[in-house]
């Protein structure tokens, strides 16, 4: 006799451990940004906890979680909101440093197949920004 095998959970958010990798992951890559002062300069806040709640519920919500990031913000606009800021390849590749290690927190939590799905978003998401080619 066979057992029914239990259902795969449907989304990334649930997959990778929820609300609770989303913490971790979001905690650790701003612990690296605090510590890179080209790349912190970017912040203009004076605390980085504001910034860092909402790439978390942003995050959440574009891996398949709740939906707050667009109910307390609207669309996220991630360009439009990051035109202000000065983004060269190199501050790219700053924060893309930073979003791996903190990835490598959390990779313990995700197969393989979601940990590639959401490395290579990352490094999408992290050139789309750049909206300086010099550095």
């Amino acid at each position: 006799m066979t057992h029914p095998q239990p259902e795969r959970p449907s989304t990334v958010y649930e997959r990778v451990g929820g609300h609770d990798t989303f913490v971790t992951l979001v905690h650790e890559f701003y612990r690296g940004v605090a510590q890179d002062p080209p790349l912190r300069a970017l912040y203009p806040e004076e605390d980085l906890g504001p910034a860092e709640v909402r790439f978390r519920m942003f995050l959440e919500q574009y891996w398949g979680g709740p939906t707050t990031y667009s109910e307390q913000r609207g669309h996220p606009r991630l360009r439009m909101r990051h035109m202000p800021f000065r983004v060269t390849p190199t501050q790219r590749d700053r924060w893309l440093h930073h979003m791996n290690a903190a990835l490598d927190t959390v990779s313990d939590r995700m197969d393989s197949l979601d940990e590639q799905q959401m490395r290579a978003y990352m490094a999408h998401a992290a050139q789309a920004m750049v909206n300086v080619l010099e550095d």
